[in-house]
């Protein structure tokens, strides 16, 4: 049988020391309805606490009479600003009926750890609580102020808003540019989300279809004057942008000399999805079920389903959004069904991988999708033993190599960027990255329809042994 203290089931408690702290917890709950015993050596403040129909009685914290008097309570909150009076009630308490569960107050963490030892379940330092309650006012005042700066600018649009996303949009830029229309719809603005680039991966896809958000590529846009306010939402680049940009929503540094009149970058935060819910709930908006979706798995893909780089932001956000979301179409979105050119490149992964220790390397030939290689990279992750993959294959005279990890060793996208960085482009963290190498960098002849095939051939080993060698992996690979 458990003996375990349900603090929300609890009806009788006990505060010894009611200062300032204590008569305001003491006051709180018993408009709860809860049983509360008040224990001061001040006998006047016990009799003014008596006038207001409190429980309340005079004895000295530090002596064993207050523990007697509070042995029955279940829950002991020791709330006086004497800590050393707070040490002896602690100790006097666990002596007379070890059971109880005990809130102790601090001044310090020194203090605290020895409330810790002495037996206190749960040490609060009023300093510590204040600052925190400062920053969650100041967040929470510095969110009202942005809404309100950024509904005013997006009411002066007079034609439409354009929100464009990243270049090839993954499911954390597809959700917030989704989040961002949703509020502008809300101001009663039209708008269109833009993509500059394609949406290759097939899980991207599914998201779009599945939810049923209208993204437009840039390109056939027919009248690009139409769009007066423009925002960027997770994209910081403005690279083959020719419209100035007025509003930028990210979790990551913008570029230099981006300056739009608004700006929202909050690197504290794992996925700018989570910012967007933010102001969702700022705006006092009903999410509806198709943007609650996309919002929820903009983060989970973001974080890794709250593996990675997870902020206690990032928790409160998904527990808003969990009632709104449909779960079933996140299953769907999870589990896409593969494309022949991906199981076709995930066929020639399993074929030519290089195992070393736990990292395998492998030759996907050639590849007309090279998303594909991001999936065989995450498949091939799962086999038993290996903690880190990396997929290449050549497509438009370009070898693309997509590599995944498990390893809290490794930082995979500092291992790519040590491979290919100085011959090559290469982005990504800890347990996702990509690059771009040319063909013919490692042999230096020219491409052509006749030498495609020897280039692979001559340029996969020096591919597969620069990687490995960034990775401190020696010998041979064993093939298998």
């Amino acid at each position: 049988m458990s003996t375990g203290v349900t603090i929300s089931s609890i009806s009788d408690y006990a505060i010894l020391g009611c200062g300032s702290v204590g008569y305001a917890v003491a006051e709180e709950l018993a408009e709860q309805g809860k049983d509360v015993l008040i224990i001061d050596r001040d006998e006047n403040r016990v009799e003014s606490l008596r006038d207001q129909d409190l429980d309340a009685r005079t004895a000295d914290i530090r002596e064993v009479e207050a523990a007697n008097l509070v042995a029955d309570r279940s829950v002991v909150l020791i709330l006086a600003s004497d800590v050393e009076a707070n040490k002896q009630a602690v100790e006097h308490i666990r002596n007379v009926n070890g059971d109880q569960f005990i809130v102790a107050r601090a001044s310090d963490p020194v203090s605290g750890d020895e409330l810790a030892d002495l037996g206190a379940d749960i040490v609060i330092n009023p300093s510590t609580v204040i600052a925190d309650s400062a920053l969650r006012a100041l967040e929470s005042g510095e969110l009202e102020h942005n809404a309100a700066t950024l509904a005013g600018l997006l009411e002066e649009t007079t034609g439409r808003l354009a929100i464009l996303t990243q270049p090839s949009p993954d499911p954390d830029s597809i959700a917030s540019g989704a989040a961002l229309q949703a509020i502008a719809a809300h101001l009663g603005i039209e708008s269109d989300i833009i993509y500059l680039g394609d949406i290759g991966h097939q899980e991207n896809r599914a998201f779009v279809n599945l939810l049923g958000i209208d993204l437009l590529q840039w390109d056939d846009v027919e009248d690009q004057s139409v769009y007066d306010t423009v925002a960027l939402v997770d994209h910081t680049s403005t690279e083959d942008l020719t419209l100035e940009v007025d509003v930028l929503i990210d979790h990551a540094e913008p570029e230099e000399g981006l300056e739009p009149f608004f700006t929202d970058i909050r690197p504290n935060m794992s996925s700018t999805s989570t910012i967007m819910t933010k102001y969702i709930q700022e705006f006092d908006m009903n999410v509806s079920e198709e943007v609650a979706t996309a919002l929820l798995y903009g983060i989970r893909a973001e974080t890794l389903d709250f593996k990675r780089d997870t902020t206690p932001a990032d928790l409160t956000a998904a527990a808003y959004l969990y009632p709104f979301a449909n779960h079933d179409t996140l299953e769907q979105v999870e589990s896409p069904s593969m494309s022949p050119e991906t199981l076709d490149v995930l066929a020639e992964a399993i074929a030519n991988r290089d195992v070393q220790g736990s990292h395998l390397v492998s030759n996907a030939g050639f590849v007309r999708d090279r998303e594909a290689l991001m999936q065989a990279a995450s498949h091939l992750l799962n086999l038993e033993g290996v903690t880190t993959t990396a997929v290449f294959g050549v497509a438009e005279e370009t070898i693309f190599l997509a590599a995944r990890s498990k390893d809290i060793r490794m930082n995979i996208g500092s291992v790519l960027a040590d491979a290919y960085g100085e011959i090559g482009e290469t982005a990504g963290h800890s347990t996702q990255a990509s690059a771009e190498i040319p063909l013919g960098i490692f042999t230096g002849i020219e491409i052509s329809d006749d030498t495609r095939e020897t280039l692979l051939t001559l340029t996969e080993e020096a591919v597969k042994r620069t990687l490995f060698d960034a990775m401190g992996v020696e010998g041979e690979g064993n093939g298998s």
